[in-house]
């Protein structure tokens, strides 16, 4: 009998926001843990991807960093793909990533993903979204194209 090593990532019911799940690297020495927790809900064609900003995403002006900024969409798409379904823990890789900047986003307020999966094939994910505020203009938008990784690469 051989160990099953555990996930990478843990996906589980958050008792402390209903009607969402929890989405978190368990190593916290990776870039991931940066930007988490994050919390996912999917409604419908939509994959709400949530993180908190702290001090530590600022910039000069005490707003979310580009930088942050372009991470959180990055890590969001794993999460959001997660969330569809399509891929489990590490099974894809970022082929490109083109973001748009709209707006500045505000620290110590919920900052929101909304991702659509646009088509899937059999080695690829077309995914674009929002980054949003409550109460705020459009933060950023984004499209990503990801390659689901095969057994062979």
């Amino acid at each position: 009998m051989t160990d099953q090593p555990s996930p990478v990532f843990s996906y589980e019911d958050d008792s402390d926001l209903p009607g969402w799940k929890r989405w978190q690297v368990r190593d916290a020495t990776r870039y991931n843990a940066f930007i988490e927790p994050l919390h996912v809900r999917v409604e419908g064609d939509i994959a709400r991807v949530r993180m908190m900003p702290r001090h530590d995403h600022s910039n000069m002006r005490n707003q979310v960093h580009g930088g942050a900024l372009l991470g959180f969409m990055d890590v969001a798409l794993f999460a959001a793909a997660r969330g569809f379904g399509v891929i489990g823990a590490g099974g894809a890789v970022t082929l490109d990533l083109s973001a748009q900047f709209i707006g500045g986003g505000a620290i110590g307020e919920p900052l929101e993903a909304r991702i659509e999966l646009l088509r899937e094939t059999g080695r690829m994910l077309f995914l674009r979204g929002l980054v949003v505020q409550d109460g705020s203009p459009t933060i950023a938008s984004f499209t990503a194209t990801l390659r689901k990784v095969t057994e062979r690469g």
